[in-house]
């Protein structure tokens, strides 16, 4: 019986986690639900699933949730420290990082440090602190899962292959709700616009980084760490249609493609699994159905963001700790109709011009990056 943490429970990813748990209850159990503010929602998953432990990230938040669970006798807890301790309890033996932003990178860490596997959700992770995260990985016995669909993707098609015939991974991106629209109709776009994803049904941060595609360019940053290709040896192209979900270039021309249906139960269960592949998962992919799979550039020109991960691998340091925390910043301010959606792409460069820059950043350091360019893309907001 596999012990399972769950970070960001009351998520998306969360949810489909926790759906996966139900259906194979016989090799699987939630020891640990963690949910940032819906505490209905941690409520009725705790009493369904019956973990050890609770944790709401609100403080004001945790009187609710201890009245609701100490009669069914379910340990509860609130705050950051208190995630970040649960990460290392003796009932936990995978922590799936489940979490949106940079609220993901402590509880990772603290996991890492634990010696615990991680089913990686949280890409964020690896794109404030891969150079760190993966020095820790080092010197710990955990392993991590990836659970993005396109690093799942590319971790499938590595799997039993030479690292060194690696020529290429090669990201796919559906190109977003604004794939066909021109620069003028894009810079008039409302958040609703942005949040009407063709293919996948996320949540609304991920759905708006989908469509500036700074999504595509944090991936390609994750990649570079997850697997220690060099930066310009990963591409992304666009795939309208989602059913391959990232790919591998070897050296002798041959091209290694994951495919599958636009949704995430697989990409999940595979590392929940650790690489077995478990009946019942997901949808079958009809080949008949999807006769027509097309391939573009992508636009750099109405789309910039997706320049942001070379720069800030080539750049390396705190940049990408910065571009995060600025991007976070913009995308809340966006959905609450308060800046344009063009703004997003300007506050993210304007805050990496005006933070420090820190060539070796310590863990402290990232921490005080992200306070800063918060701040600073606040005051730019």
């Amino acid at each position: 019986m596999k012990r399972i943490a769950v970070l960001g429970s009351t998520g998306s990813i969360g949810t489909q986690t926790l759906d996966i748990i139900g259906r194979h209850h016989d090799r699987f159990r939630a020891t640990v639900l963690v949910a940032g503010s819906r505490v209905d929602d941690l409520i009725e998953q705790a009493l369904r699933f019956r973990p050890e432990l609770a944790i709401i990230a609100r403080d004001d938040l945790y009187p609710r949730l201890r009245e609701a669970l100490a009669p069914a006798g379910i340990a509860t807890a609130s705050g950051e420290q208190a995630v970040c301790d649960a990460m290392g309890a003796p009932f936990v033996d995978m922590v799936v990082t489940a979490t949106v932003g940079y609220s993901g990178l402590a509880p990772t860490i603290a996991a890492i440090r634990a010696g615990k596997d991680i089913a990686l959700a949280n890409k964020e992770t690896m794109v404030v602190a891969g150079s760190y995260v993966t020095g820790l990985l080092a010197a710990s016995p955990s392993q991590v899962y990836p659970v993005d669909s396109e690093h799942s993707a590319i971790y499938q098609c590595l799997r039993g292959e030479d690292r060194e015939s690696v020529k290429r991974l090669i990201i796919t991106a559906s190109g977003g709700p604004f794939r066909t629209w021109s620069k003028e109709r894009i810079a008039k776009a409302t958040a609703a616009d942005a949040l009407r994803h063709p293919n996948w049904d996320m949540g609304a941060k991920i759905t708006i980084d989908s469509a500036t595609m700074v999504n595509k360019a944090f991936e390609i940053i994750e990649a570079r760490w997850l697997f220690g290709i060099e930066p310009h040896r990963i591409s992304a192209i666009v795939h309208p249609q989602s059913i391959i979900h990232s790919m591998v270039e070897f050296r002798d021309g041959a091209i290694k493609a994951q495919m599958g249906v636009p949704e995430m139960t697989l990409p999940i269960a595979y590392a929940l699994g650790e690489t077995e592949r478990m009946a019942d998962v997901s949808d079958f992919c009809s080949l008949a159905a999807h006769n027509s799979l097309t391939f573009e550039e992508p636009d750099t020109e109405r789309f910039p963001a997706l320049g942001l991960a070379h720069m800030a691998l080539e750049r390396g340091g705190n940049v990408a700790c910065t571009i995060n925390a600025a991007n976070e910043v913009a995308v809340a301010e966006f959905l609450r109709g308060g800046i344009g959606f063009n703004d997003i792409y300007r506050i993210i460069t304007g805050t990496v011009e005006r933070t420090p820059y820190i060539a070796d950043p310590s863990y402290d350091d990232y921490v005080a990056t992200n306070a800063e360019a918060r701040r600073i893309a606040a005051e730019s907001v």
